[in-house]
């Protein structure tokens, strides 16, 4: 036998599936500029935002649309070392592995991106930029000065990473795409679409004004924040209903379960 609040606490699991993608207002907004940068002579894009704010999901959307019309690469992961970059660098440019003894030299990608330019127009959707060390960031800022690759580069909205922005592609930077925390009206449309999509009808019909006030007080707009606030909504709802189900109501979901959850995901100290 199903709980009604299964399957529910399952959609929103934290996970980056591109098929999973909700469209908003401003993610389509920000997915039309970056598809249209794509086609644009820029050489580096910055994508930035607060942890939270949709960025893999909007580069993994974009990947897996795009992937077939255009020399388009994801670099999901960043790389533990310089090594493995060029490592990875080397199989979008050869679809090969790189030899294991070879000798990592900047100069030889370079110049080896510079000859293929007029037959490719490599496209690398680099994310979490911020974990990259700056002397790696510096090489990918001159890799993008060859014109036959084009860094799409995704980085937290912190200050030191604002600085590392500024100074290492401040002069190349064509265009600036940002992701901020959603509005009420929009984090409703995100919980509703997204509980309608797993069809979830008649649980996303008990959430009302009252709840999206408080899902949006506690986690300010923050998709991250709200997809762990709500699994851990349903999941306490889902043990009520398994052991003391008079409870939850049948036709709504009592404000006090968001409030428990919010106090185990840590969004209300006690």
């Amino acid at each position: 036998m199903k709980h009604r609040f299964e399957e529910a606490k399952k959609v929103f699991i934290d996970e980056v599936v591109a098929d999973e993608y909700i469209e908003l207002e401003s993610s389509t907004k920000a997915y039309l500029q970056l598809e249209q940068s794509l086609n644009k002579s820029s050489k580096l894009v910055l994508l930035f935002g607060e942890p939270g704010t949709g960025k893999t999901m909007l580069l993994s959307r974009l990947y897996s649309q795009l992937k077939h019309q255009m020399d388009l690469h994801l670099i999901d992961t960043p790389s533990g070392t310089r090594r493995e970059f060029y490592e990875k660098l080397f199989y979008i440019f050869t679809g090969q592995r790189m030899p294991s003894g070879s000798t990592i030299n900047l100069e030889t990608f370079v110049e080896y991106a510079k000859k293929v330019k007029e037959d490719r127009r490599v496209i690398i959707l680099l994310d979490e930029a911020q974990m990259y060390p700056t002397e790696m960031l510096e090489e990918v800022r001159i890799l993008s000065d060859t014109g036959s690759i084009k860094f799409v580069i995704s980085l937290h909205k912190t200050v030191d990473e604002d600085v590392i922005a500024r100074k290492h592609f401040q002069s190349r930077i064509w265009e600036t795409i940002e992701l901020k925390n959603a509005d009420r009206d929009e984090l409703r449309a995100y919980i509703y679409k997204r509980l309608i999509k797993h069809n979830q009808m008649a649980l996303a019909d008990q959430f009302k004004d009252r709840h999206f006030k408080l899902i949006h007080r506690l986690t300010k707009g923050n998709f991250r924040e709200c997809n762990k606030l709500l699994y851990t909504t349903f999941d306490i709802a889902d043990y009520y209903d398994r052991h003391n189900p008079k409870k939850i109501p049948h036709n709504q979901l009592p404000m006090k379960i968001i409030e428990m959850a919010a106090i185990r995901s840590g969004l209300i100290d006690v």
